[in-house]
């Protein structure tokens, strides 16, 4: 079974330092990749966990592994979530309701196998993206159920990742196998705004892509080339900045704050850089990873990390210790062949700060719902 392993590149090829203008959020300065450098902070401090964590539904589905979850995404006021994965389906749960009771209110089916879901902003949640494996971007209608904007630029190869921007006339992104990243109006489906390549000498696939969720003219994408790039979208032709310390493939990027970002690999780490000046401020190792995608989220109010793994665990960071903080081994359902199940995604509720949700679902399509509280006592 292969669910979302991303390609195996390994480059021996230079990248040069530049001196870029920056156009971060916050205010202007130059930004340096910086390999060498990293951060240490509470080097002597004792991780701990100032969260319980319980278990409150779970969700089978009965194709088994033929129902892989490749992504789940809450809606930005955390009353609803999408699934999707090798079913070609994107199901829909209302958080209060039918995602603890373990049913969905709904499903669309999709044409082809999908690797990314992203509600659209400012669509009141009636309208969410996808990326498929043919290389598609579709946008749906959630109300009427059908499919209302297609796209497809990437002439066939597996989409990875797609985002929408949060700053002007709202954008939409997609990183493709193809080694781009294509920018376009959702509103527009003659062709797109510009396409971008990060490995222009190899055209590395590009795993990941994340507009920053603060405002701003930022892109940032993770690509196979080990490397994570940031864009100011109206100047795309260069990179304003390229952070360079992974040693295999980046899968995913998200912003922890305005600033900070936090990178996952396939070298088994995630790494959290501080934007603005390229350093990595502490880098996160306990979980597996060698071959898959296995999800990544940020919980930006309690500053936790989840990622899943390959021994079928998922595992929570706090973001001021590199080991995790939580570790919990999934419940498994029914599997066919030899191959070990893990966990293909992960995604915060990004509403709260003295309570948390984190979804996880499984390569053998389950799903699994776990409610956080923080501990009497703890600061």
């Amino acid at each position: 079974m292969l669910i979302h392993s991303p390609p195996q590149t390994d480059l021996g090829v230079e990248w040069p330092m530049k001196n870029l203008s920056s156009h971060f959020p916050l205010q202007n300065s130059q930004i340096i990749a910086n390999p060498k450098q990293e951060l240490h902070h509470h080097v002597n401090d004792e991780a701990r966990c100032d969260w319980e964590f319980n278990l409150s539904a779970v969700i089978s589905s009965s194709a088994g592994n033929s129902d892989a979850i490749g992504v789940a995404e809450f809606d930005d006021g955390g009353g609803f979530l999408a699934t999707g994965g090798i079913a070609r389906k994107i199901r829909i749960y209302a958080t209060d309701t039918s995602l603890k009771s373990g049913a969905c209110d709904f499903y669309i089916c999709a044409s082809a196998k999908l690797s990314s879901l992203k509600w659209r902003p400012g669509s009141d949640s009636r309208v969410i993206g996808s990326g498929d494996y043919d290389g598609v971007v579709m946008e749906y209608d959630l109300e009427r159920r059908v499919p209302v904007f297609e796209r497809d630029e990437h002439g066939g190869r597996r989409v990875w990742a797609i985002d929408y921007s949060r700053w002007g006339p709202t954008l939409g992104a997609s990183a493709s196998d193809d080694g781009t990243v294509q920018l376009w109006d959702p509103r527009c489906c003659d062709r797109s705004v510009a396409a971008v390549e990060p490995d222009r000498s190899a055209r590395s696939p590009v795993c990941c892509v994340e507009f920053s969720p603060f405002g701003g003219p930022l892109v940032v994408a993770g690509c196979a080339d080990r490397r994570v790039y940031g864009y100011d979208v109206r100047r795309a032709a260069e990179p304003v900045f390229v952070m360079d310390r992974h040693e295999k493939a980046v899968t995913y990027t998200k912003f922890m704050d305005a600033r900070t970002i936090v990178s996952s690999s396939v070298d088994g780490s995630l790494m959290m850089w501080d934007a603005e000046d390229g350093h990595v401020i502490r880098t996160y190792r306990g979980h597996v990873n060698t071959k898959r995608f296995v999800g990544l989220s940020v919980w930006r109010n309690g500053g936790l990390l989840s990622c899943g793994s390959e021994n079928n665990r998922v595992y929570v960071y706090d973001r001021r210790w590199a080991g995790p903080v939580w570790v919990r081994g999934l419940e498994t359902g029914p599997r066919t062949g030899c191959e070990p199940g893990f966990v293909s995604s992960v995604c915060w509720r990004q509403t709260g700060e003295e309570r948390c949700m984190l979804v996880v679902g499984g390569s053998d399509g389950m799903l699994q719902l776990f409610e956080g509280e923080r501990k009497c006592g703890d600061d």
